[in-house]
């Protein structure tokens, strides 16, 4: 039986389908504008102040955006079960420190070129971690990608390069300067770096959507739907595996090259399990498999504590709480997965049917005959 609240979710979602994409830019236009102004806006409803800076509250929520998106490449698209997600995050953190830290004896580099740096190191290690690891499924991969995430931690509180608890001080930040005559992009001022990650999150959404819609995003479905049918029918379901890894590597790197910056201090005691939790979390309670799902997850998860610090340290117990009733009463997420799989979906629909395709709420593509659906 269709609910008011499932018809209108379905309206919506249908007339969003059936606009063409030139119209759709449209539309997201005022509404990129408006996720642009908020840090200058500052609307006292969402405010975090005057217990947490609203500008550096912004910037986490852009960051955990940014790296739920990556990982949700990994959970939502390939359906690789990943815990550790932290560890790729660590290594795009500690990438821009040793080159642009003074504490540390490798050549300095600027940070708009350490940023690349971090993202093709990142990927590197998906590859050394992928190829021995990904041939294992559910359990038994989370536990390795578990293992991964503490022995990047540990190696950076052993090695005595990277400084353990000591950490690295002073981290590099891209170039600019204000009026005064200071630094643009610093410690104290989110709104940059939140306009910078705001930025980066769109060009990462535009490849990772053209990405969905090719052949490798329909080879990622296929593999978590059923990986052994996929292998069945000719997907080489490793290397497809191992493209995803290496793609949520990169942008693992990407956001933690930007958190290292932002914060200017890098040490081992900031990407602990809890956190790899936190990102998994979001992916999960926002949809996994949705981009804009995985973001209103990520938006959940770094913001409610930074808006309400008084239940900021029961965080854990009303993130698991909720995760809980989602489980039970939406599995898919707030929002679920809207997959299209062919790369010119909207006008094979619209040819067909002379309409865009319906989705249903359970997100299966259904038709409609009759005024009713079947």
């Amino acid at each position: 039986m269709t609910t008011p609240n499932t018809a209108s979710r379905r309206s919506l979602g249908e007339w969003w389908s059936n606009l063409s994409r030139p119209q759709q830019w449209l539309v997201l236009i005022p509404v990129v504008a408006l996720v642009y102004a908020l840090p200058v806006l500052n609307p006292p409803i969402i405010s975090t102040e005057p217990g947490f800076d609203f500008q550096i509250a912004m910037f986490e929520v852009a960051r955990y955006a940014l790296v739920a998106i990556g990982l949700n490449v990994v959970v939502g698209q390939a359906g690789l079960l990943d815990l550790g997600y932290i560890g790729f995050f660590a290594i795009g953190a500690y990438v821009a420190a040793l080159f642009t830290s003074p504490d540390s004896p490798l050549q300095k580099l600027p940070f708009l070129a350490v940023i690349p740096l971090a993202m093709a190191i990142t990927m590197v290690f998906g590859i050394i971690l992928g190829t021995p690891t990904l041939r294992l499924r559910g359990d038994y991969l989370a536990i390795v990608t578990l293992g991964f995430g503490e022995i990047v931690r540990l190696v950076a509180d052993n090695v005595d390069p990277l400084r353990g608890q000591s950490g690295f001080q002073g981290v590099g930040h891209p170039p600019g300067t204000n009026d005064d005559g200071g630094a643009l992009f610093n410690n104290t001022d989110g709104t940059p770096w939140y306009w910078l990650t705001v930025t980066v999150i769109i060009a990462v959404l535009f490849l990772v959507g053209n990405l969905e819609r090719s052949r490798v995003g329909r080879a990622w479905i296929a593999i978590r739907d059923d990986e052994d049918a996929a292998s069945i029918m000719g997907v080489n379901t490793f290397k497809f595996k191992i493209w995803a890894f290496v793609i949520g590597a990169a942008i693992g790197g990407l956001s933690g090259a930007l958190y290292a910056g932002q914060i200017g201090f890098v040490n081992n005691q900031k990407f602990d399990v809890v956190t790899s939790m936190l990102f998994l979390a979001a992916v999960i309670l926002g949809g996994s498999g949705n981009k804009v799902g995985v973001i209103l997850g990520a938006v959940v998860v770094a913001y409610v504590p930074l808006r309400f610090l008084v239940i900021a340290e029961y965080k854990f117990l009303i993130f698991g709480v909720a995760l809980i009733v989602l489980m039970i009463f939406r599995p898919q997420g707030l929002l679920g997965a809207r997959q299209r799989l062919l790369t010119y979906g909207r006008l094979a629909y619209q040819r067909l049917l002379g309409k865009g395709e319906q989705v249903s709420s359970d997100t299966a593509l259904v038709t409609e005959k009759n005024g009713g659906a079947r």
